[in-house]
């Protein structure tokens, strides 16, 4: 990786902070599927998302997810930086939902950085910022809207974060992220379906123009 390929993906990063991550970081690999962080994990690095897509969400005590929110390209985990920083474990998964390159930093950089370059404190307030407003808007979701609202908003978020009408993705997964049945799921998505809103195929769901 060199610079101009870090400046391409994040722009607001000055010069010499770019040089000083490549000298220190950690560029990995991840496949569709892997795990990225574990819930109770000593985490101390900061990641930041350089290629693909990550979802992170909570794990119940029945094995069941709560999602939380996904991280796409060109942005940073906030609770890394958060659990690198404070030294904690770590109380979320991160899973990559795409074939992804991270970018992991050391927790003195991540700090340091923060006084050295106002590019990265921005970066990480609005980071911050942005995941805390996604966070309201969850919650919000969950208690104060019916299910099939949320899985409305649901279907939209995987639009804007995916860029394509066409998501991968089976009724037990989306189940599980909204807690609830794959049962349920199903017999929504089929009213949807039925209001000419999508199609539905096997773990694949074809948003149409009439989608709101």
């Amino acid at each position: 990786m060199q610079e101009i390929d870090i400046k391409k993906r994040f722009p607001e990063f000055e010069n010499e902070l770019i040089k000083e991550m490549l000298e220190h970081a950690i560029i990995r690999e991840f496949m569709a599927g892997d795990y990225i962080i574990q819930s109770g994990q000593y985490f101390k690095q900061s990641m930041l998302v350089y290629e693909g897509t990550v979802k992170l969400y909570r794990e119940g005590n029945e094995g069941n997810e709560f999602y939380l929110y996904h991280i796409k390209a060109g942005e940073p985990c906030a609770l890394s930086m958060s659990c690198a920083i404070r030294q904690e474990r770590s109380e979320v998964i991160a899973k990559a939902v795409t074939d992804c390159t991270l970018i992991f930093i050391p927790a003195t950089l991540t700090e340091k950085w923060m006084t050295t370059y106002p590019g990265w404190n921005r970066f990480v307030l609005d980071s911050y910022r942005k995941r805390f407003e996604e966070m309201l808007e969850t919650i919000d979701q969950i208690s104060f809207r019916a299910l099939d609202e949320r899985l409305e908003f649901y279907l939209k978020r995987q639009l804007e974060i995916y860029g394509s009408n066409v998501i991968n993705i089976s009724h037990q997964q989306i189940a599980d992220e909204l807690n609830s049945s794959r049962e349920v799921i199903s017999r929504l998505l089929k009213k949807m379906e039925q209001r000419g809103w999508l199609e539905l195929h096997r773990n694949q769901i074809v948003l149409l123009p009439k989608f709101k």
